[in-house]
């Protein structure tokens, strides 16, 4: 089965992300909800999946966007 966005339909991609990333309603921190937040322009037929994978490995591990280390504490 195929999760390009030109063989599937928005019901289909809300379920590929739900399925993938599990009960996001089961967690207390609430990070769950941002995570499938960042799946949005999937679900909307805007960019492929690994496309927002991709954007997010860069800039994890580039450290972009990210705390800064000051001291003893983070910025």
């Amino acid at each position: 089965m195929s999760i390009l966005i030109k063989d599937t339909t928005r019901e289909e991609r809300e379920r590929i992300v739900a399925e993938s990333i599990g009960n996001i309603n089961g967690s207390c921190d609430g990070c769950m909800a941002g995570l499938a937040d960042m799946y949005r322009d999937y679900i909307d037929g805007k960019r492929e999946i690994r496309d927002i994978n991709m954007a997010f490995k860069a800039q994890y591990e580039s450290g972009v966007e990210g705390p800064v280390k000051t001291g003893c504490g983070y910025q």
